[in-house]
């Protein structure tokens, strides 16, 4: 599994911009939202439905251009840390004590992870639309629009302001579901929970912008 690749994906669909056209329950989410923290489960099945991942994770958000992904797998794994500082896009994986690290910039127009910013036309990359309703949930499907981006599609259900639940299909026919167990709106959240700095002896992948 490439993991900067998916993670960066899972967390670019939760902080994309409200902007004009059709309006849906991601846009009426996204209005006004300028932090946010949960904590989540992940479950990851192949293209023939097998499970080949369950985890817990904790998510911070601010807004525009901030995160802390904190993804802790079942079995015994080592968890994994991505961080978005609003200059660049970190990956930890302590397992193998390596760090990498891409300008946020270019992640904008090469991956989804790029909607992190909350700034520009989301519908540039992106078609957003209102999916019906379904579990009592209301749904929208995120489809992009470059051929080369990490998911195929992504689905995001709401409970009015609240996020419940995200689905999304990858290239490699993996679905990706998360389950929001808590969400608080809006809360203070410390600049240092959106920072990181590599490890003593960690080896560092890719130049940070400084």
């Amino acid at each position: 599994m490439r993991k900067i690749d998916l993670l960066g994906s899972l967390m670019a669909l939760l902080t994309l911009s409200a902007q004009a056209g059709a309006q849906t329950s991601l846009d009426n989410f996204l209005a006004q939202l300028k932090t946010m923290r949960a904590e989540f489960s992940q479950e990851v099945t192949d293209s023939k439905g097998r499970q080949v991942q369950n985890a817990a994770g904790k998510l911070t958000i601010v807004r525009p251009g901030r995160f802390r992904w904190e993804l802790t797998p079942g079995g015994g794994a080592s968890p994994q840390l991505m961080v978005a500082d609003g200059k660049n896009l970190w990956f930890y994986d302590r397992d193998l004590e390596q760090v990498s690290v891409k300008p946020a910039s270019a992640a904008l127009t090469a991956t989804p992870a790029g909607l992190l910013s909350g700034e520009g036309d989301v519908r540039q990359w992106f078609t957003v639309a209102a999916a019906g309703k379904r579990d009592g949930l209301d749904w929208v499907k995120v489809v992009p629009k470059q051929g080369d981006a990490d998911i195929r599609e992504a689905q995001l259900a709401f409970d009015k302001l609240e996020l419940r639940r995200m689905i999304l299909k990858d290239k490699l026919g993996q679905t990706v579901r998360l389950d929001f167990l808590t969400s608080e709106r809006n809360p203070a959240v410390p600049d240092a929970d959106v920072e990181f700095s590599p490890p003593a002896g960690a080896d560092v992948i890719g130049t940070p912008t400084p």
